[in-house]
């Protein structure tokens, strides 16, 4: 989805939260970061919020509540319903959100050794490193 909205970027930015699967103690996380920055050839900035405090995260704050009332009284059946619904919601100022239904199987328990996740081509930010961070190709 971003190639298409942004065909001439040269680096990518994700604001990620503290805490779950993409926290920034997750070592498969920066794994699977190093994988696409190589294969994107394009460096990738990380900032993670502060655990516990995605309350500040602004699409929380921004969209929930209209996903919300947008799938309101409509039975989730399916993942492909809920990914429709949230795919549809549109705020009255006008935002919009982009979703597609990841069909992928992933592995579970992967476990991650020291010598893989040393070979991370990772530059960690002087304001709170473990938090923020680059992952170059």
């Amino acid at each position: 989805m971003g190639k298409e909205s942004y065909p001439k970027a040269t680096e990518i930015y994700i604001n990620a939260d503290g805490g779950g699967s993409n926290g920034y103690r997750t070592r498969l996380w920066k794994i699977e970061l190093q994988k696409l920055a190589t294969e994107l050839n394009k460096p990738i900035h990380v900032s993670h919020f502060p655990v516990g405090t995605s309350k500040w995260n602004k699409i929380e704050h921004r969209m929930f509540s209209f996903i919300s009332i947008n799938w309101r009284g409509i039975p989730l059946i399916d993942r492909a319903t809920v990914v429709n619904l949230i795919g549809n919601t549109k705020t009255k100022s006008g935002l919009t959100i982009k979703s597609k239904l990841d069909n992928n199987t992933y592995e579970k328990g992967i476990k991650i050794f020291d010598e893989e996740f040393n070979s991370i081509n990772i530059q960690k930010e002087t304001f709170h490193g473990e938090g923020n961070y680059i992952i170059y190709p």
